[in-house]
């Protein structure tokens, strides 16, 4: 999600990265997200008419969305903490309804609906996840499941199985069952990534992407045969996939480097055939009948643009946008391989001295930094200054390797990283060495505090946007799925290994920061409590740690660009203060500070 827009008064919008839902029985029909007066909401595009028109209205913002093959929009109504309910009314108008009556309010854990409306949806409670199904409009019934956490993976065309996906790595990483809840398959992890059942009729295939150690395949489940790999079609880094609408293929989505591949994939046929894109990031693609795919392209240069391979005119996503100065890869040699970053610099000043620098961190730690548009970016090259994006080991992109190389523990091994980029950029001349400053979100956010502690006057400056502070505190006061994921990380729980949890705490470290801080929180943020941030604080507070914090009345994701806007203007103010003035460059015209939440 993006605000743009600059200047006093001019508005701004907001994006989800997200290639319209399009309708099963009308492929001129679609439901996307797009701006409404700063906030994300749900609209539909009728492909022949060219015309949009708005469906959800609410105070904080609306993301979650699909359309069935009868035409009817669903959208999921949250508040600010991200509960809500599933309510639907049809493309050409009509009221708004309950979606499945008598649901009870959680977080948003997927939806799914077959052509003969039989409608599957998952929601998170406190401890578990709730599964429903039934129709359009009745009250459901839930469906009883053995897991306690977890997302809807799929439901079959025929509305006979659902698949519901744990994690990737949990013993039972997909648990297959009837709509009475008998379990019918139980698919064991490590590296098992569901990825939905066919949409043809009859067919009750469901597809998945297996982890092979040091590659990734496609693979599939079906009840007569069980689950077979396809050794055949394997990639070397990480994919995502997902089926054609009218013939047994699939679409791979290829991350590599950064960067994005396409691959149409026939399982009959056992042939793989690349489906030709520009160089760049295609942030989401999907294939529609006939063979047609459609795609979100963007670089760091310039903003998504959706395309189609057959032409079908697509929702625009707002003004074209080129972000100025260089946009180049930095390769660094470590002990322990290569590692990649996005560098973006400014546009050549007088004097040739090198810009102050800002290392923007990203979350997960399973993403990557990709090369894609982002209003971040845009804001501080046109400011004058670097932008270093580093994909540290634990990235996606580069490998099952890369993304399991944890060697010097949680949050030290990714620091690493960044320490020994920051100083090849310096070395050669790329960025200033007495002006480098951090600003991460979420995950991103957690190593930009530890990073201070650990390293104490090698960063001058640093921005913590919901961030990880306490390892204990946080897994305690966290949600069922990031619990699980702690223990995968540190080898168990804090009462079983607190030293583990105590080195990767940044609370360990709070005394030893120097670099001026800014902490922003949120007040209903469930993935990065704010108890555990109001302790990282007081801890600052008592060694006289100079730091700012700023609270946001939001969950951990948000869909209104106001807060974004406020906390990415705050942010440069604060930067703009504690670096070195950059240097006076070619004219240009920055944005309004733009960005969004990441994953943890």
């Amino acid at each position: 999600m993006s605000p743009d827009g600059a200047g006093p008064g001019r508005p701004y919008q907001v994006f989800v990265a997200a290639l319209p839902d399009v309708c099963p029985g009308d492929r001129r029909r679609m439901v996307f997200t797009a701006d409404a007066d700063g906030r994300c909401e749900v609209f539909t595009w009728d492909a022949g008419s060219r015309r949009a028109r708005q469906v959800s209205v609410s105070r904080t913002g609306t993301v979650h969305r699909a359309i069935d093959a009868d035409g009817y929009v669903w959208w999921f109504d949250e508040d600010a903490a991200g509960r809500g309910r599933w309510w639907y009314r049809h493309f050409d108008g009509g009221p708004r309804l309950p979606g499945l009556p008598g649901a009870p309010a959680g977080l948003p854990r997927g939806l799914a609906v077959t052509a003969d409306g039989t409608v599957a949806a998952a929601v998170a409670l406190d401890r578990r996840t709730v599964v429903l199904v039934g129709h359009r409009g009745r009250v459901p019934r839930e469906v009883p499941h053995p897991s306690r956490a977890g997302r809807l993976g799929g439901l079959s065309a025929d509305g006979t199985l659902i698949a519901l996906a744990s994690s990737a790595d949990d013993e039972a990483a997909v648990t297959v069952l009837t709509p009475r809840g008998r379990t019918v398959a139980t698919l064991p992890g490590p590296g098992l990534w569901c990825q939905g059942f066919s949409p043809l009729p009859g067919h009750r295939e469901l597809l998945l992407v297996r982890d092979l150690g040091d590659r990734y395949a496609l693979a599939t489940w079906t009840p007569g045969d069980g689950l077979r790999t396809h050794p055949w079609c394997a990639f070397g880094t990480e994919i995502s996939a997902r089926w054609y609408p009218d013939r047994r293929e699939v679409l791979v989505r290829q991350d590599r480097h950064g960067r994005s591949l396409l691959h149409r994939v026939s399982l009959a046929a056992r042939r793989r055939t690349p489906v030709p894109t520009p160089a760049g990031t295609l942030l989401d693609a999907a294939p529609r009948t006939a063979g047609a795919v459609d795609y979100l392209w963007t670089t760091t240069a310039h903003r998504p643009v959706p395309r189609a391979t057959d032409g079908v005119d697509l929702p625009p996503t707002g003004p074209r946008v080129v972000v100025p100065g260089r946009h180049t890869d930095r390769w660094t040699p470590t002990a322990w391989g290569r590692v990649h970053s996005l560098l973006s610099l400014p546009e050549p000043a007088g004097g040739g001295a090198p810009p102050p620098a800002v290392f923007l961190v990203h979350g997960g730690p399973a993403d990557h930094d990709r090369d894609a548009y982002d209003g971040t970016v845009h804001s501080l090259v046109a400011s004058g200054y670097a932008v270093v994006r580093v994909n540290y080991r634990g990235s996606t992109g580069y490998g099952p390797r890369w993304r399991g190389a944890f060697p010097a523990g949680v949050g030290h091994t990714q620091t690493e990283d960044l320490d020994a980029v920051r100083a090849d950029l310096v070395s050669a001349g790329l960025i200033a060495g007495d002006a480098t400053a951090l600003w991460g979100v979420s995950w991103g956010a957690y190593l930009v505090l530890l990073a201070l502690g650990r390293s104490p006057g090698r960063w001058q400056a640093g921005v913590a946007v919901k961030p990880v502070a306490d390892w204990a505190a946080a897994h305690r006061a966290t949600t069922p799925a990031l619990r699980a994921l702690d223990v995968r990380m540190f080898g168990g729980t804090p009462d079983e290994v607190p030293e583990r949890y105590a080195a990767s705490s940044p609370l360990t470290y709070a005394a030893a920061v120097t670099a001026p801080l800014l902490v922003v929180g949120a007040l209903h943020d469930t993935k990065c409590p704010p108890g555990q941030i109001r302790s990282y604080l007081d801890a600052l507070t008592a060694a006289g740690v100079p730091h700012e914090a700023m609270w946001l009345d939001t969950g951990h994701d948000g869909y209104d660009g106001a807060a974004h806007v406020a906390v990415l203007r705050r942010s440069l103010a604060f930067l703009r203060a504690r670096l070195p003035e950059p240097a006076r460059r070619a004219p240009g015209r920055p944005p309004a500070p733009a960005g969004g939440p990441r994953p943890r």
